[in-house]
């Protein structure tokens, strides 16, 4: 029978085919179709999807992170279509395609409700891990792992674990994702719930966990809470090494709670008596006492007196004489010293404490060996614009001031003849304990020669002897007396002529007339000129009447005659 005459399809066949026709009519290039495991050969698995031919999916696109890569004949699976038939009359289809179109529907919606994934770490890549999320492939940065930086990563490594999306690009294929984040809002949650079970002034056990520079973190269980350095111990703690261990058990007492910043504060010494309680009366202000130097700093160092209890020297306070000077040079740490209780202020928590009022103050030691009036004898320890420095028993100073060098002359050309290291000998003049003075005077051993110049008045005619001739005039000396002055120039004679300095020679003696001594002001000055004109004037009065018929010259020559026999 010929083709033409062949039996046509039955009803039933008719349906089937038709169905058949719908259904490849269908499949569409780029779509995920279902289809059925019709055979495995080698490592590939042959799969019906319903078009005219069938395809090939390797067995490895099976495979993957935390999932079973077993299939059988039979088993229907979802697979991408990417070509309905090639050259080899074979659709072109993917597994792997297939089960990332379906993760990325999936993770969009869980990245918008800002839901949690579940992924699986399979491989180490630059600057991270990459993420299995059921099919779709996502980036972990190496800052994203952990709370805190992990050293090795490979128990994290094929475990199904959640994950919080940071960024998707649908376009670009990228995703990005952090295990940190969800680790850091399961401890925010577990920390919110201890936190919510604790309370301030509680007592409870905890673990030193770490130790830092400034304190320990203890384990309450969980969450962790700061053991700050100054509330481990009533004394003075160095490092927190000192008071606990890593691993320790330790007792502690909840200070403070912050239930925004969950911080905890937490103390030991608060759970000792406190040594400040009655300080006062145990340390009463002027009393002596030993302790222990804990501290040095600049300015002073601190005296461990009991545990817990510790009293400032201020660096003014270390030494009677040892002005600016760093207390480390004065004492050293650890080294027992005694002390005098000079302040204390239990509100502040400080104490006061005096080095130097263990000894007796230099200045009043000097005032009861050497009182005013008596002679001492030290060295030229500094030259100022304003007088000497010298130096005295038990380290102190006194000054002798410029007015004191010299009676007669100006301190600033005597200051010139002392040098420094000299060794000089001075009288005391003041001594002033508070402001730690003490004032000498070196013209003082020599007597005031006002004081010993007797009854020296004005008008008195003096006898000079020359002690040096100037241009400007003379320097002379009071017979008799420590008194010395300058007679100038224009004093010397009362003719303009004899007004010469060069007349006189040192050694030589001559009259004068005291024109001015004022004790109060140290000033005494005479004039050869003014007794001149004074025994002129005497001379006239005495001898110049007009009858007598005397010329000025006989009167003066008889009035200089008379002068010379009084001598």
């Amino acid at each position: 029978m010929s083709a033409a005459y062949q039996q046509a399809p039955s009803r039933e066949d008719f349906a089937a085919l038709l169905e058949e026709s719908f259904r490849t009519s269908e499949i569409s290039e780029g779509s995920v179709v279902k289809g059925k495991v019709v055979a495995i050969e080698k490592d590939v698995a042959v799969i019906d999807i319903g078009a005219k031919t069938e395809g090939r999916v390797a067995l490895k696109e099976f495979a993957g992170p935390n999932r079973d890569q077993t299939i059988n004949v039979g088993d229907e699976v979802e697979v991408y279509v990417e070509r309905i038939e090639n050259a080899l009359g074979e659709a072109v289809i993917s597994r792997d395609k297939a089960r990332r179109e379906e993760s990325w529907v999936k993770l969009e919606k869980a990245f918008e409700a800002q839901e949690r994934v579940n992924g699986v770490i399979f491989n180490q890549v630059k600057g991270g891990y990459t993420v299995d999320l059921d099919g779709a492939v996502a980036f972990l940065p190496r800052s994203q792992v952990d709370i805190r930086p992990v050293r090795d990563v490979t128990p994290l490594m094929g475990v199904a674990q959640p994950f919080q999306i940071l960024k998707m690009d649908r376009r670009r294929g990228n995703i990005v994702v952090s295990r940190r984040t969800v680790l850091e809002e399961s401890r925010a949650e577990q920390r919110s719930e201890l936190v919510a079970n604790l309370e301030e002034g509680q007592v409870i056990d905890g673990v030193v966990k770490n130790i830092t520079e400034y304190g320990a973190f203890v384990d309450l269980g969980g969450i962790d809470g700061l053991l700050h350095v100054t509330d481990m111990a009533w004394r003075r703690v160095n490092h927190p090494s000192e008071v606990v261990n890593i691993g320790q058990t330790v007792k502690v007492k909840i200070i403070k709670i912050n239930h925004d910043t969950h911080r905890i504060s937490l103390g030991i010494k608060q759970l000792l008596a406190d040594p400040w309680e009655g300080i006062a009366a145990r340390y009463p202000v002027g009393a002596k006492l030993k302790g222990r130097v804990t501290n040095i700093t600049d300015y002073g160092a601190f005296v461990e007196l009991e545990p817990g209890i510790e009293g400032l020297i201020h660096v003014s306070e270390m030494s009677w004489t040892k002005k600016n000077v760093h207390p480390g040079k004065i004492i050293s740490t650890s080294q027992e010293v005694e002390v005098v209780i000079l302040e204390v202020d239990p509100v502040k928590r400080r104490i006061s404490l005096g080095l130097k009022q263990t000894l007796q103050n230099p200045w009043e030691a000097f005032a009861e060996k050497h009182p005013v009036g008596s002679v001492v004898e030290g060295e030229v320890k500094n030259k100022t614009e304003f007088g000497l420095f010298i130096g005295l028993e038990n380290d102190v100073d006194g000054m002798v001031h410029l007015s004191d060098l010299d009676w007669n002359r100006p301190g600033e050309q005597v200051i010139d003849e002392f040098k420094k290291g000299d060794m000089v000998r001075a009288q005391v003049l003041d001594v002033d304990v508070e402001k730690e003075r003490i004032s000498l005077g070196i013209k003082q051993l020599a007597g005031d020669p006002f004081a010993d110049a007797g009854e020296i008045k004005k008008g008195q005619i003096v006898t000079c002897e020359v002690l040096e001739v100037k241009d400007g005039g003379l320097e002379v000396k009071i017979v008799d007396t420590d008194l010395s002055t300058f007679i100038k120039r224009n004093e010397l004679a009362r003719d303009r002529a004899d007004q010469r300095p060069e007349r006189f020679a040192p050694g030589e003696k001559l009259d004068a007339r005291v024109t001015q001594f004022d004790r109060k002001a140290r000033r005494v000055t005479v004039s050869i000129k003014a007794l001149e004109v004074a025994e002129e004037k005497e001379a006239m009065a005495q001898y110049g009447s007009t009858d007598s018929g005397a010329s000025l010259g006989d009167i003066l020559g008889a009035a200089l005659k008379a002068r010379t026999d009084k001598k």
